[in-house]
């Protein structure tokens, strides 16, 4: 069975996530995206356990289902060098013991709960209990695995069961890496808000024998990912090399002869962009036969606001959002299944920059120092008089 997952998400018990994280509204916002299957986050936090033990029911074999949405027990957990590393666990049982063995003080406090142990004591600890490993937004510059070491070898001596790309890389950028050709890569969300141009932004579509911690764990060893979903990359707040006050863009030799600081008096940070390409091994990607494709989308509601330059929370953008879902159910029917004509009959101007999109016809302005990129859609929509240019800050 095709499953559409997301397993990176925050609760409301992480920094900087919406009080509404809750399994409430992420359970049927989910279901409006498309998702079939949703981590929890957040699965070292006591709290967080007990809302969910007491809004699911647990279905058998790690999984918790509510509202026809079902999920499994994930955390991210922040380790030695700042590194963040996501965990898919075997049920709550196990979540329990594992969040009282690991040296943390603020476990009960934040639901990314810090640690002093580096990535091959966290592997060494995960692994007792039959989770699954791999880094978080792998090669993002503040948190991401690649920002401290050249080799995924160096940071867990042993090999993790799977790579996260992030939302500033893609499949194609992260298989110029002649290491990682043998890991499966995951593209999630790393929600912090249950709105569904949040939750499941990146996904997963999983070959999965039913929904069962054993069949994503037999997924996800045996490369079962049929396609990744997500940003394009440089539309990611980190893609290139940019300044973190003023957000200009910087050749990163520049940077690295000015000692990362921007003339505006800010921090210059490494881009993703420039990252991988001083630990690739290729100009292009070379793929194993069993890497799925890439599929580059952006939130319906976030393409919407792009198009008629309005807030994502307006009524004409959420308007024109719910008459798409009212028509073809989720969220991902429209970006990826529907018939563009079909979709025209709603909205032109909006079938259009999804066909821009599925098209690769998209215009973007790079993303970097913690901004997301511009994008614009040559929509050639006679009452468009000049196009229209929008920050995705509100990712």
């Amino acid at each position: 069975m095709l499953v559409n997952a997301d397993f990176h998400i925050h609760s409301c018990f992480s920094m900087a996530s919406s009080k509404d994280m809750l399994i409430k509204n992420i359970a049927p916002k989910s279901k409006l995206k498309g998702l079939g299957l949703l981590g929890t986050g957040d699965g070292l936090h006591p709290k967080w356990l007990d809302i969910i033990e007491n809004s699911t029911e647990y279905i058998g074999d790690g999984i918790y289902s509510t509202d026809n949405m079902n999920f499994v027990i994930t955390t991210e957990i922040e380790g030695k060098n700042k590194i963040h590393h996501l965990i898919i666990i075997p049920d709550i049982d196990i979540a329990r013991e594992l969040s009282d063995r690991l040296p943390s003080k603020n476990k009960a406090i934040d639901g990314r709960p810090k640690t002093n142990l580096n990535g091959a004591e966290i592997l060494e600890l995960v692994r007792e209990y039959d989770c699954l490993i791999g880094p978080a937004h792998a090669f993002t510059p503040w948190t991401g695995m690649y920002k401290s070491f050249d080799s995924i070898y160096d940071c867990y001596e042993k090999k993790v069961d799977f790579v996260e790309l992030g939302l500033s890389a893609d499949t194609y950028m992260a298989d110029t890496v002649s290491e990682l050709k043998d890991f499966t890569f995951l593209s999630n969300s790393d929600a912090h808000s249950p709105w569904p141009h949040r939750l499941g932004r990146e996904f997963n579509q999983i070959e999965l024998k039913d929904i069962s911690f054993s069949s994503i764990k037999h997924a996800i060893k045996h490369s079962d990912i049929k396609a990744n979903y997500g940003l394009v990359p440089n539309l990611g707040k980190y893609h290139m090399t940019a300044c973190t006050k003023c957000f200009k863009l910087i050749n990163p030799v520049i940077a690295k002869e000015n000692r990362m600081k921007c003339d505006c008096g800010g921090r210059i940070k490494k881009g993703v962009d420039y990252r991988i390409s001083e630990i690739s091994d290729f100009d292009e990607a070379h793929s194993p036969e069993f890497r799925p494709p890439y599929v580059h989308l952006m939130p319906l509601a976030e393409l919407i606001s792009t198009v008629y330059d309005k807030g994502v929370t307006t009524k004409t953008v959420q308007n024109i959002w719910q008459k798409l879902i009212d028509s073809f159910e989720t969220e991902i029917n429209v970006l990826i299944d529907a018939d563009i004509s079909d979709v025209k009959k709603i909205d032109s101007k909006v079938s259009k920059a999804i066909e821009a999109f599925r098209n690769n016809t998209i215009d973007i302005t790079p993303g970097g120092g913690g901004k997301y990129g511009e994008i614009n859609f040559d929509l050639n929509v006679e009452e468009k008089k000049s196009p229209k240019m929008l920050t995705l800050d509100n990712f």
